[in-house]
């Protein structure tokens, strides 16, 4: 059992892997691949008579950890300059602007479409309002690198705002005023604790030595996420200061005690940092989507009323979005209206939802269209985009 346990992770694993290479070579969309792969393993253990009744457990668990990691994985991506600052207020207000206007619109389609009482529509709706940045940075490798830029900002912004309404939301039950306490007092004081233990991490990551260096730092970083959300607080805003800061040293440079942390090989350690997020969020959004297809009823996508429900969505999105590129007068908005898909933080906001008892009676085969659909659509942009991106440098 334990040797065929170990044969099936680490063959998923570059099974994901080759998923991926064939998606970036053939521009397809990976999140759809590993997802189907997860739907067709799933329909033939069936025929074997294999059960992973491991499954269900273990897929908001990966989930977490994949959250976790494609936010910092974001952050860590993330310059702040002054000559940034442009950018960084269009994609801010794209970001907002986005995730409220399509907040709404879903929120009104839930609550009239469905039936949804307002503050549970409401619940229901900020995971679709939410960008994946996992899907849209990949995606946006091809663009030019302002519009590169603007993605990456954008989807990174709008990941950590969907996901700190969303839990202010749901620990609120309707309530504006305690919604509100949640996500400005939390947040507050969350903001707090983020610098300090920002401050910690550089330090450990300019001061430690050995070959075993970062692991620690991540299990340190999930540690303190973990008593953040046992404490109510935001713990997603601990995870973006450490990867701003990390990332941008030169926000303390203002403190002479503090550049004196500044190491020599800060750069280079700071580069293979980042290679280690990037390999461990791989393989955590792989298997998180394997798993996901496995553990995905077909009979729920296949309804009709997940479809209707799935095509509103997709409508609102790139309506809303065309709409918002254009108020934000962002350039390239033909490329960029494509560019919004729906991936681990929709799915994984949408089973803490039905957790927590609050979203029953909502079709979940409208969530796994959607994420399908969205990501089609922006690994189709990537492709007209890459090809045409000779033509507009010549």
């Amino acid at each position: 059992m334990t040797n065929a346990a170990i044969l099936a992770a680490s063959g998923l694993l570059l099974f994901a892997y080759l998923l991926d290479i064939a998606g970036r070579r053939f521009r397809l969309p990976s999140v759809v691949l590993l997802i189907a792969t997860g739907i067709a393993m799933q329909r033939v253990l069936d025929s074997l008579g294999i059960d992973l009744d491991w499954v269900d457990p273990i897929v908001p668990i990966v989930g977490t950890v994949g959250l976790i990691l494609i936010v910092l994985e974001g952050a860590l991506d993330l310059t702040v300059t002054r000559e940034r600052r442009p950018l960084i207020v269009r994609s801010t207000a794209a970001a907002l602007l986005g995730f409220g206007a399509t907040l709404a619109c879903f929120a009104a389609l839930f609550h009239f479409a469905i039936g949804l009482p307002r503050a549970t529509a409401v619940l229901g709706a900020i995971p679709f309002a939410v960008i994946s940045s996992a899907v849209a940075i990949p995606s946006a490798t091809g663009l030019p690198d302002k519009l590169r830029e603007f993605v990456i900002y954008e989807s990174a912004l709008s990941d950590i705002v969907g996901v700190l309404v969303f839990y202010a939301w749901l620990g609120a039950d309707g309530s504006l005023t305690d919604f509100a306490a949640s996500l400005f007092g939390g947040g507050a004081v969350s903001l707090v604790v983020a610098v300090a233990a920002a401050l910690g991490i550089f330090y450990l990551v300019n001061k430690v030595e050995g070959h075993v260096r970062f692991l620690p730092l991540l299990a340190g970083l999930v540690f303190l996420y973990a008593i953040g959300k046992q404490m109510h607080l935001s713990p997603l805003i601990l995870v973006l200061v450490c990867g701003l800061l990390l990332n941008n040293p030169h926000l303390i440079a203002w403190s002479p005690s503090l550049r004196s942390l500044h190491d020599a090989d800060y750069d280079r350690t700071l580069g293979e940092f980042k290679g280690i997020v990037a390999e461990l969020t791989f393989a955590t959004k792989s298997f998180f989507f394997l798993l996901l297809g496995y553990w995905t009823d077909l009979a729920q996508m296949a309804s009709l009323p997940a479809w209707a429900l799935a095509l509103g969505v997709v409508a609102v999105i790139y309506v809303v979005r065309w709409a918002m590129l254009k108020v934000v007068r962002q350039g390239g908005a033909d490329q960029l209206v494509w560019i919004a898909p729906r991936g681990l933080i929709t799915v994984l906001l949408m089973l803490t939802a039905l957790d927590a008892g609050r979203l029953a009676s909502f079709p979940f085969g409208t969530v796994m269209l959607v994420v399908l659909v969205t990501s089609s659509a922006t690994a189709l942009a990537h492709r007209r985009s890459a090809a045409t991106q000779p033509q507009e440098t010549q």
